[in-house]
């Protein structure tokens, strides 16, 4: 069992090479979940992020309490493209690549 305080979670968000495709996901290793999401692109393709090469982070949120993590990936699902696409630019205007950051 983990400390108290030390667990992580993130709610994030990948997108693809042009920038044209979102995907929304949770996870408690972002750095493994994006190698998940990139090797699924560059082989099998059985899986939304993969068959549209989406595995560019561009946004993340970090949570303490998984219940928390999944309440805000469903809220975010839920909101409409241009609603989305204003959350990351508050914290990643130019939409630059953030995999190498993590």
């Amino acid at each position: 069992m983990k400390t108290l305080g030390t667990h992580n979670y993130f709610i994030y968000f990948v997108t693809n090479i042009t920038k044209k495709v979102l995907y929304c996901g949770v996870t408690n290793d972002l750095k493994v979940r994006l190698h998940q999401h990139e090797q699924d692109s560059l082989n099998e393709k059985k899986h939304f992020a993969g068959k549209y090469n989406c595995f560019y982070l561009i946004y993340f949120e970090r949570f303490q309490q998984i219940e928390q993590a999944i309440k805000r990936e469903h809220e975010l699902k839920g909101w409409s493209r241009k609603k989305k696409d204003g959350l990351i630019k508050t914290l990643n205007p130019n939409w630059n690549f953030l995999n190498n950051e993590i």
